[in-house]
């Protein structure tokens, strides 16, 4: 996969079909898109996402000086890059997006950036695609737009629009918003269903107190990014997979306990967010090793024990528990699309 960003001078010279949006997340509506892309490889066109970053949310959230924080969002940029390329992409385009970026008119947005700059001879985006100053572009103005320019090039190759109808559940538009909803309140199966896949986070592990091997559950730590969302502070039934060096799934699947949270019970001074994950039937040294951990289920929430020998016993509570699971689910059978 080619990566484009951090420029707005760039011309891809081959025809290609583009997906446009935002993707948050990559739910299954954003995973629609993809694949109508995806299919017409075998026309011989080249696959492209173009989206925006900072996103735009992001990009409106950091002028406001009505919140403060940090703009949270469902996938980093590396998760994304690395599932784009997993999933086949051959351009993705993070168009630098600003002050410029953002009073570019919806014509120019559709005739510079993905007619142009793209070289789109396919654009595919959601019935509910906004674009351009104020976000005043929307389907029928792309369809317009994309008329205007088959017109205006006679027998030359011609472009296409495909708008795509939301993908819906149990009557409910699936959209980024309501990924975030559900997340936000534990409940994992419901965004595992959304998403199509388990909600992940992946990073590099990092040392930390090494209690859990003196508890005698050795422990994988990452400490996501800030702008990474994160579902409440507690404890999780987990599959973990070990990525090699290229960020890319080596084959290894683990069942787990994941605490998200800042350890109560140890932490006396460290309030740092971390995601602690007990890897069942493993005990190797991977301090530096990338991994990918999937949220399966929320089992409890974050508290603090009275002491260490309250913390284990817990602990041991949480492992039988998680087995369990596992096995009522059979989910180590089941491999994820996607996730690294």
């Amino acid at each position: 996969m080619e990566l484009i960003c951090n420029t707005t001078e760039f011309q891809i010279k081959e025809p290609t079909a583009v997906a446009v949006g935002k993707f948050d997340g990559l739910h299954l509506g954003h995973m629609a898109l993809l694949k109508e892309i995806l299919r017409l490889k075998e026309r011989g066109l080249k696959t492209a996402v173009f989206t925006f970053d900072p996103s735009p949310g992001a990009y409106f959230f950091s002028l406001s000086i009505q919140v403060s924080g940090v703009y949270r969002e469902l996938m980093t940029r590396e998760e994304k890059r690395r599932m784009f390329e997993k999933l086949g992409v051959d351009y993705l385009v993070e168009y630098p997006f600003g002050r410029e970026t953002a009073a570019v008119t919806p014509e120019d947005y559709v005739n510079q950036f993905l007619l142009e700059k793209m070289n789109a001879r396919l654009i595919a985006a959601g019935e509910d695609v906004s674009f351009g100053k104020n976000g005043a572009g929307d389907a029928t103005l792309l369809q317009e737009q994309v008329k205007l320019f088959n017109e205006g090039r006679g027998g030359a190759e011609r472009a296409d629009v495909k708008i795509l109808p939301k993908i819906c559940r149990n009557g409910e538009e699936i959209s980024s918003t309501l990924v975030r909803s559900v997340l936000s309140e534990g409940r994992m199966e419901e965004t595992t269903q959304l998403l199509g896949r388990p909600f992940f986070i992946s990073g590099i592990v990092s040392e930390g107190n090494r209690l859990g091997r003196s508890l005698g559950m050795p422990t994988a730590n990452l400490y996501p990014e800030v702008q990474k969302l994160l579902p409440p502070n507690g404890v999780y039934f987990s599959k973990c997979m070990i990525l090699d060096e290229e960020g890319r799934d080596e084959g290894r699947i683990f069942g787990g306990i994941t605490n998200i949270g800042c350890k109560p019970t140890i932490a006396e001074k460290e309030r740092r967010i971390s995601v602690e994950t007990t890897l069942f039937d493993f005990d190797e040294d991977i301090y530096g090793r990338q991994i990918c951990v999937e949220l399966l289920h929320h089992h409890r929430i974050e508290r603090q024990f009275a002491d260490l020998e309250a913390l284990k016993a817990q602990m041991k509570q949480d492992a039988e528990a998680c087995r369990q699971y596992l096995a009522d689910n059979r989910i180590m059978g089941r491999v994820s699309e996607g996730r690294g």
